[in-house]
């Protein structure tokens, strides 16, 4: 086993931790990945009253991302950690009376080790399933991802970032030879000219974010909003975009378009940096404005005036989010807009470029280490025979023993009951999450055995053969990644319930059961060691972070890649907070055009299916709500599942605002209150996805893949809407 440096005290002694301003932990939030700066004190030596688990979120203003805001979800996470909401023992369904029961942990234990042993016993190893998830520390993801791979052997193995920005992901592959979610920090946003910001609604889904458009605009700079929907964030644009949902690829084209026609683009720029342009010019060039207005519902004068503004800007950004990605075209549109930023000269130069909004709170780093299907720690290729014999030789294994890449989150999940039998899953809820979720619910019901490990007892656990309830952010501490490629430091801040364990001890114990004694620590600094050595030379080259600089740093955080010094301890790699600044991460430095066209979204609208059903977050709730409906200031503030409607549609189905309505997809109808507003389209609708039950927006959506990221297609499928 590695050994590992005497660990820091101020790196893991349960809390709380001494620190300059007292008995306070400094750690970070546990939702988006803006992963805001936070502090835990002891709710008495705060003022305030009893918090739960005795602890209270105090401001952390040294911490550049947020500055010491937070909205109302990160100041009530400690809500979740009371014993009141969250599981606080291992549950195993009895076979005498069919119900989920309480239950020691080493029973627990065993019963998901013969599950699966059996399994792979009967049917191999690639019967045996392993889902993650996006909030997952870097060392939780890395180990899952070496427990599917070296203990079960097998494939089958994916999480649900792929649903976040898998199309932005492999867009930036595609373009940079890289991704990372933004090339530089988040600071540089409030200092360019011109932001085009496509499908992101900041002002609800990372309130703190927002003070950098505003800084922008008090900067002198130009916010453009692309999204069908006024959202609040929409309302601080200087102008604002609102295509039909699914056309945002002909927007992107037909303003490459006219930044070619009316003489923007940088020919120098594009010579001497990138590569493929002739033909992306060429596939842009269909998409005159007027065509694209008809596809888009974009009036010209628009696009002509965004056009210019982001041409003629000294510095200028695209940044993308869940909108044009979610989308089974989603990595061709990241690449448009890509195209539109490599064509007037931006990525890569101070303060311009294009740059995605990851989704989950560590969305980033948790597709970075190995829980992705065809992915390797490091970001390595799992097809790649070097990487292959990198990541063998830190395991002590064979390269040959290792699986190739298995099956999409979708399609795995598409997948169980058939040819994968048991499921590991941690830290997801894809009965809310999935598209398609009705059928997805019936083929994890169809599943021979299902094991999960969570915080709560979620839809997804209360299917369970097993769960296993395990620590969460304030009671472990561990890394984790942000939208800017910032590796943080989340500190342990109060002792679990007796009842949990860490998913880092979950994994040890399964993997001592299945055979493998040695090779998965429980110290999340021993992981963390072994993760750095398994990403030296990678494309995200952790080598030259440690638990200790962490520490040093006072919580600012290292911007990945970050090289290890090697036999020379005198240097250390400062870390990369911009990239591309001498070349692209592409063999031959360049950036790569990729040309790309229009083409209509998997589902369009017909007689019977007229509207557009698109979806998203609200501010007060958090991916499948499995945590925020559990908190009551966050519930009181959005109870429930709505669906909003423009006042023409609401008219013409003599719908009233709060009537009770039926939106109806080719895969399944959910019941929920209209809300009737002008900030939406007359031909779209919007639901927000947080909700189980009669509410359920993803029995409605899509399950349309991208060919080439494997995203869902959430954004995008024709509803009709009838009076309930």
């Amino acid at each position: 086993m590695h050994s590992v440096a005497p660990r820091s005290p101020a790196a893991s002694d349960p809390a709380p931790s001494a620190s300059p301003s007292g008995s306070v932990t400094p750690t970070h939030c546990p939702y988006c990945a803006l992963q805001c700066g936070m502090g835990l004190a002891r709710a008495a030596e705060a003022g305030g009253g009893e918090g739960a688990a005795g602890v209270v979120v105090v401001e952390r203003p040294s911490f550049p991302v947020n500055g010491g805001a937070l909205c109302g979800k990160g100041r009530t996470a400690p809500a979740v950690l009371s014993s009141r909401v969250r599981l606080t023992g291992p549950l195993v369904r009895s076979t005498v009376t069919g119900e989920l029961e309480p239950a020691g942990w080493e029973e627990a234990l065993d019963r998901v080790a013969d599950g699966l042993a059996r399994t792979r016993a009967a049917y191999g190893a690639d019967a045996c399933g392993v889902f993650g998830g996006g909030g997952l520390t870097n060392e939780k993801a890395y180990s899952l991802g070496k427990f599917a791979r070296v203990v079960l052997g097998t494939s089958q193995i994916d999480y649900n970032g792929r649903f976040c920005m898998s199309s932005a992901a492999a867009a930036g592959t595609r373009a940079f030879g890289i991704d990372r979610g933004l090339p530089f920090p988040l600071a540089d946003v409030a200092r360019t000219g011109c932001l085009i910001l496509v499908g992101s609604n900041l002002a609800e889904t990372m309130p703190p974010a927002l003070r950098y458009l505003t800084e922008l605009k008090e900067n002198g700079g130009t916010l453009i909003v692309v999204d069908p929907r006024r959202t609040r964030t929409a309302e601080q644009a200087d102008l604002h975009l609102a295509p039909r949902p699914g056309t945002d690829l002909a927007l992107a084209l037909g303003l490459l378009h006219l930044v070619v026609a009316e003489g923007g683009t940088d020919e120098t720029y594009i010579r001497e940096r990138t590569t493929g342009w002739e033909e992306a010019r060429a596939a842009a060039m269909a998409h005159w404005p007027e065509y694209v207005e008809r596809i888009t519902g974009v009036p010209v004068p628009q696009l002509r005036e965004v056009a210019r503004r982001f041409a003629d800007a000294e510095h200028a950004m695209v940044l993308t989010a869940r909108g044009p990605e979610q989308q089974a075209k989603g990595t061709d549109t990241v690449g448009a807009w890509i195209n539109l930023c490599l064509a007037t000269g931006r990525p890569g130069r101070p303060l311009s470029g294009y740059g995605c909004l990851t989704g989950q709170g560590n969305g980033q780093g948790g597709r970075e280490h190995g829980q992705k299907a065809d992915q390797l720690p490091g970001y390595r290729k799992l097809t790649d025979p070097a990487a292959r014999a990198h990541v063998a030789g830190v395991w002590g294994v064979d390269p040959d023993s290792l699986p190739g890449p298995g099956r999409s989150a979708y399609e795995l999940l598409d997948a169980l009951g058939g040819d994968v039998k048991s499921l590991l899953l941690m830290g997801s809820n894809p009965v809310v999450s999935a598209p398609r979720a009705a059928h997805v619910e019936e083929r994890i019901k169809s599943l021979d055995f299902l094991a999960v490990a969570d915080v709560v007892l979620s839809e997804t656990a209360q299917l369970a053969d097993v769960v296993l309830p395990v620590t969460q952010w304030a009671e472990e501490t561990g890394t984790v990644t942000n939208l800017e490629g910032r590796v943080l430091l989340r500190r342990r801040a109060v002792d679990p319930p007796d009842g949990v364990r860490s998913d880092l001890e979950v994994l040890h114990g399964l993997a001592s059961r299945l055979g493998h004694g040695k090779g998965f620590p429980v110290e999340p600094e021993e992981v963390f060691e072994e993760l750095r050595r398994a990403s030296a030379g990678g494309v995200a080259d952790y080598s030259g972070i440690s638990y200790g600089r962490l520490v040093e740093d006072e919580g600012a955080g290292v911007f990945w890649p970050c090289p290890g010094a090697g036999d020379d301890s005198r240097r250390e790699h400062p870390g990369t907070p911009r990239l591309f600044i001498d070349r692209f991460a592409t063999e031959d430095g360049l950036a790569r055009f990729v040309p790309v066209v229009h083409r209509d979204s998997a589902e369009e609208t017909d007689s019977e299916y007229p509207v557009v059903l698109t979806t998203g977050r609200v501010l007060a709730q958090y991916q499948s709500g499995a945590q925020t409906r559990r908190v009551a200031e966050l519930n009181a503030a959005a109870p429930g599942p709505f669906v909003e409607v423009h006042p023409r549609l609401a008219a013409r189905l003599r719908v009233a605002d709060g009537e009770v309505v039926a939106v109806v997809s080719r895969r399944g109808r959910v019941v929920v209150p209209a809300r009737v507003t002008s900030s939406i389209r007359p031909d779209t609708v919007f639901m927000p996805f947080h909700w189980p039950g009669a509410g359920r927006a993803n029995t409605l959506t899509h399950p349309a893949l991208d060919p080439v990221s494997r995203m869902p297609e959430f954004k995008v499928c024709a509803v009709r809407l009838e009076r309930a």
